[in-house]
């Protein structure tokens, strides 16, 4: 499908795509867009409404993929968003996206948005995986109770989405005459009749009266501002507000209070979807689920749980090491290989210093972060997007929601820390999944403690020298030491979300609606290419935007001399009392203030200041590394020391952007660069406290 500029083109009509988590809806979207709108088999992935235009004959459709919900009565940000712009967007046609397999629960978005618009269309997706599970839907029996059109779709092979494309071509330019009404007890129904008299008139051909009147019966504030908004009047005047006392005293006279009415309508609702449902679907097998079932109960027991996730992530880590080892190196070399030619090239054109500085200073710092991040991105971002489309990210999410609810936070936190692992930026933006602000702000204060793959190399490598052995090639054994540093973060994070929710972000834990989606076989292909497109490309595109200006920043230090030393070294010294009393010295503090560009270019700091080189300096040989820094009084307590801090301190600037970004605050942005680098100074004081004291 090509991809249509909106620019180049006259849109005829807005359509909404509508539809729970996980159900094709984006996969529905990219297909008719052309767009690459990230898919994934777990809720939460579209946050915000991303858009596309879609041709189709010869009109041209404006499609708007909304928030992934299971209700518009509006208790999170992604009902919020989705409500607001079926009500007040002025789409011409709905497309609500249901999944064959769980129609009943699907059923209840579509009655709710029924009650909103008459311009819908229901479209039944998954088929493929219903059949497989013996599940048959009367598709035209389904049709006919709804009073709109109903098309049957397996989205990701795009079978049926040429009669969607046709219907949506077709409804868009035509009005439903009569859906579906949702039938309330009598004492309700009386209720609204009351106020619907009075308003239906001032509403007429902007909003659905009933649905109108029973929202301002239950008098939702925000709601009601939004209408007035949109109406561009105010609803309420004397005798609408006479009117909605009139009904709400006749439901009180009938032991119906105002906190009861969101319970019948939904109780109303569920059952007539589950009416709807039970009519339509056959069920070949009942036992459709057992396979799924039976894989839970291993997958999210209590006992087996947790200790399969982390045995997972090990193995995981495991091949990230070791898969990315040779590939990392070959890019090194290669990277490396060309630097004299284009310095000589350079040297041509400009003067030698600008030339130093171009190519020791910002080739270099840029060589070094792809070479070192690029490989190990390849492979976890592919391998963390297969458990995604797999299914099992949620389920890491409900093994560890009871530990996260302890600490007054959201077991969704489980997510996005795993997202952190790759990039904490990425994890940062993955807290959008989390309904409350306040657990939102939690899980972005606290990702950091989950180290990125820009800080690995670091970890390894030292690992690697001071721990494990260099030459014995016991990557096992690294992977237990690497296991223990992360489940330190893991703990530091429990315990300052903790903190955090008792102090300055004080709260009850919110329960949340967390499907677990069937598991299915991951699209291998666009996995990775996904993957690769998607996440590894886009953050290490803004690692190298960042690293470039701290490349210049970086040679300048090393390159500027005061008084017989570099900048870099008085600034190292001037660190260096400090440094003493968290067990490093004021080299390793100053690499690490000034790797805050990327994480990756710790090491080559401190090669540089050590040998006093003036440029970054590449060290393949762990040997060589290893007598360089023992020579400069490194002991396993130092490297012990730099681990601990290497895992807390402050986030790298990509992060900290993205921190500001989704926050709009630098409050929490320096909150977030404060936080971890405490806890770093205060453990590695404590650490090497008792090292001196024993």
């Amino acid at each position: 499908m090509k991809i249509i500029k909106e620019d180049k083109v006259k849109i005829d009509k807005v359509i909404a795509l509508a539809g729970n988590p996980n159900v094709g809806k984006s996969t529905v979207f990219n297909a008719f867009t052309g767009l690459n709108q990230h898919t994934g088999n777990w809720p939460g992935k579209t946050v915000s409404n991303a858009s596309g235009i879609m041709k189709y004959m010869d009109h041209y459709f404006k499609i708007y993929d909304l928030p992934g919900i299971y209700s518009i009565l509006a208790h999170s940000e992604e009902e919020v968003v989705a409500r607001d712009f079926i009500c007040f967007g002025d789409a011409d046609l709905t497309v609500v996206v249901c999944d064959a397999c769980t129609l009943m629960r699907n059923l209840n978005l579509v009655l709710q948005i029924l009650e909103i618009t008459n311009n819908v269309i229901v479209c039944v997706n998954l088929i493929d995986e219903a059949k497989k599970k013996d599940i048959h839907i009367d598709i035209d029996l389904l049709s006919k109770i709804l009073g709109v059109k109903v098309v049957a779709t397996t989205a990701r092979s795009g079978k049926g989405l040429d009669e969607l494309a046709s219907s949506i071509d077709k409804n868009s330019f035509s009005k439903n005459k009569k859906t579906l009404k949702i039938d309330y007890n009598d004492y309700l129904e009386e209720a609204i009749k009351i106020v619907e008299k009075e308003i239906k008139d001032k509403v007429k051909g902007c909003l659905n009266s009933r649905w109108t009147a029973i929202n301002l019966l239950k008098g939702d504030s925000e709601l009601i501002n939004n209408i007035h908004n949109y109406l561009g009047y105010s609803l309420i005047d004397e005798r609408v507000e006479d009117k909605i006392k009139e009904a709400r005293n006749y439901l009180l006279g009938n032991k119906i209070m105002s906190n009861d009415l969101e319970d019948l309508i939904v109780e109303a609702i569920n059952k007539k979807a589950e009416e709807i449902s039970n009519s339509v679907t056959h069920y070949g097998k009942e036992d459709y689920t057992k396979k799924d079932r039976r894989i839970d109960k291993i997958l999210t027991n209590k006992f087996t749980g947790i200790p399969i996730m982390l045995l997972l992530f090990a193995f995981i880590f495991w091949l990230t090491i070791e898969g990315a080892n040779y590939p990392s190196d070959l890019l090194n070399k290669l990277l490396f290989s060309i630097e004299d030619n284009l310095f000589n090239f350079c040297n041509l054109l400009l003067p030698k210093f600008i030339s130093d500085m171009l190519i020791h200073g910002v080739y270099r710092t840029l060589a070094w972060v792809v070479s070192v991040m690029l490989p190990p991105m390849m492979i976890f971002f592919p391998l963390f997007t297969l458990l995604e489309d797999l299914g099992y990210l949620p389920r890491i999410a409900f093994n560890v929601d009871k530990l996260f609810k302890k600490c007054s936070s959201c077991g969704k936190q489980a997510l996005t820390m795993a997202m952190g692992f790759g990039c904490n930026a990425v994890g940062v933006s993955g807290t959008r999944i989390i309904d409350s602000k306040r657990e939102r702000l939690i899980a972005i204060l606290t990702n950091n403690f989950v180290p990125c793959n820009g800080r690995f190399p670091t970890l390894i490598a030292i690992i690697t020298m001071f721990m494990v052995g260099i030459g014995t090639n016991n990557s096992f054994l690294s992977v237990i030491i690497l296991m223990s540093v992360i489940l330190l973060g893991i703990l530091m994070t429990f315990i300052v979300s903790n903190l955090l929710s008792k102090t300055i972000l004080k709260g009850i834990p919110s329960s949340f609606t967390l499907e677990l989606p069937p598991y299915r076989r991951p699209q291998i292909c666009k996995v990775i290419v996904r993957s690769i497109l998607d996440r590894t490309l886009f953050v290490l595109g803004r690692a190298v935007s960042i690293a470039i200006p701290a490349g210049l920043i970086i040679w300048v230090m090393a390159n500027v001399d005061i008084n017989g030393l570099s900048l870099l070294t008085h600034t190292s010294n001037f660190f260096d009392p400090f440094a003493k009393l968290l067990g490093m010295d004021g080299v390793i503090l100053l690499a690490f203030i000034l790797g805050f560009p990327a994480n990756e270019i710790v090491i080559p700091i401190i090669i540089m200041s050590y040998m006093a080189t003036g440029n970054l300096t590449d060290f393949s040989n762990l040997y060589e590394l290893k007598n360089l820094l023992v020579t400069n009084g490194w002991t396993i307590y130092t490297a012990i020391s730099v681990m601990i801090f290497c895992l807390f301190h402050f986030p790298c600037s990509t992060t900290c952007l993205t921190i500001r970004k989704e926050t709009k605050s630098n409050k929490w942005m320096f909150l977030s660069m404060l936080i971890p680098t405490l806890c770093g100074i205060i453990i590695c004081f404590i650490f090497n406290l008792i090292v001196k004291l024993l």
